[in-house]
């Protein structure tokens, strides 16, 4: 089996990059930037933007993008990752969510940032190699994988870690995924499973 990556996947194997991870939130937005360089990553920052909930989305999409801005000026990101798939409550969340990840992303498009969206369950299995891991479980990983010591980081924080560090890291992510592939293969039904079938549903064998 092979498994392709993409160019800028590719590349960000040899060439030094800074990443941004985004896990994006309507009040709280998680945000992780890391550098590699030399196939070694080093943690610049991370951290939530904690917009007013009682502010209006316009409001708040001004504070997360404004304090976003700051800090793409600081370190000057080549890529931006973000949570791919997202689940809302209502139609009006997922609107609002909408919201929130366009800003970002023209934000950081503007600046000419390259973009992949992670879905959670592959931010999951790359990190901890089981992509129904709970986000506790997501946080202590990825604090072992970046050498941070423990620490009562929101988990929009520590999602965001995840969702750099994945893209960081395509050659894990590879094959944590062929690994989940080839676990959850199909396996052929031997004759007597066929024949216990045919009996149970009162056919007969000849």
């Amino acid at each position: 089996m092979r498994f392709f990556l993409k160019k800028k996947q590719f590349l960000s194997i040899f060439l030094p990059m800074v990443i941004l991870g985004i896990d994006p939130g309507s009040i709280t937005t998680g945000y992780a930037f890391l550098k590699k360089a030399d196939n070694r990553i080093q943690v610049l920052e991370y951290g939530t933007f904690h917009a007013n909930a009682t502010k209006n989305l316009e409001d708040r999409l001004v504070h997360i993008v404004s304090e976003l801005e700051s800090r793409l000026e600081l370190y000057h990101p080549d890529a931006l990752a973000m949570e791919g798939v997202f689940f809302a409550k209502n139609a009006k969340s997922a609107l609002v969510l909408g919201h929130i990840r366009g800003a970002i992303l023209v934000a950081c498009r503007r600046r000419g940032m390259t973009y992949e969206e992670y879905p959670p369950r592959v931010v999951k299995q790359a990190v901890t190699g089981d992509g129904a891991a709970s986000k506790e479980q997501v946080a202590n990983m990825v604090f072992a994988h970046l050498g941070i010591a423990d620490s009562e980081l929101p988990l929009d924080a520590t999602d965001a870690l995840a969702i750099a560090w994945t893209h960081a890291n395509p050659a894990p992510l590879a094959q944590s995924l062929l690994g989940k592939k080839s676990s959850t293969r199909k396996k052929k039904a031997t004759v007597q499973q066929w024949k216990d079938l045919i009996t149970k549903m009162g056919g007969t064998i000849q």
